[in-house]
């Protein structure tokens, strides 16, 4: 089959968490349209919207020189990031729920200006993608899936010409063992830069001062695992069948 992005199955970490959660959850967050608009839907939570305020504040960073980003307004900046999720905007049921996550959300903030550490270093830029559309390539042209994501922040390491993957995780819990993200980011920049990865963290902003080490996955163990679990997106697009493993008995996804 032809290379053709228009009819290409896209997958990502956020669709293929989704699927792995529920194929019902899938069908509702990244192929149902509403009728009216032809558009997707998306339901907001207090969770997202705090995720969507921080990054929101720290992902332009990229944009400033090195040397000049630890005198960035970033408290001012993330007051504005958050005005774009305030209220019913972004799920909060009362301002004592939304103050909480406000609260949260400038915290970790603080954190990183009191500790900026990777933030202050050289950095890495993808290739901008055409349209706008998030970095991507074909995981696979016989099947015409495409692998797509975003990833936070690339961290430049002179001494090797290497770079270092750095996700900001702003949620409470850790990101699990079986997580596709290193794998997927680990594909992605092998395809789409030439630098070898040297290192890869997380940044839990909840509570740490500093990110903290993971292991980078065997790249030909990414691949198999990430093409598995896209190959059962794609059937189940062809099939139309997305059926909720717990059938009526209410699904926490």
């Amino acid at each position: 089959m032809a290379q053709d992005k228009y009819t290409a199955i896209w997958v990502s970490h956020s669709s293929m968490g989704d699927f792995l959660k529920c194929p019902r959850a899938y069908y509702l967050r990244n192929v149902y349209k509403d009728p009216k608009t032809g558009r997707k839907i998306n339901i907001v939570n207090p969770a997202l919207s705090l995720g969507q305020a921080v990054h929101s504040t720290l992902e332009p960073l990229k944009n400033i020189p090195f040397n000049e980003r630890t005198n960035r307004d970033l408290l001012a900046d993330f007051e504005k990031a958050w005005s774009d999720v305030s209220g019913k905007k972004g799920g909060f049921k009362n301002d004592e729920e939304e103050l909480s996550a406000k609260s949260r959300g400038k915290a970790m903030i603080e954190r990183v200006i009191k500790n900026p550490g990777p933030i202050a270093q050289k950095i890495v830029r993808l290739k901008e993608s055409n349209n706008g559309m998030p970095p991507n390539f074909f995981l696979s042209d016989e099947e015409n899936i495409i692998l797509c994501g975003l990833i936070d922040w690339l961290e430049y390491v002179e001494e090797s010409d290497s770079i270092r993957i750095l996700d900001f995780k702003t949620g409470k819990h850790d990101e699990g063992e079986d997580s596709l993200q290193l794998p997927i980011y680990l594909l992605l920049l092998n395809a789409l830069q030439k630098r070898k990865i040297s290192g890869a963290s997380y940044w839990y902003l909840d509570r740490d001062d500093k990110p903290v080490d993971m292991i980078l996955p065997n790249a030909d163990e990414a691949r198999k695992k990430v093409f598995a679990i896209a190959m059962q997106v794609k059937v189940a697009r062809e099939k139309k069948v997305f059926n909720c493993p717990r059938g009526d008995a209410g699904c926490f996804a």
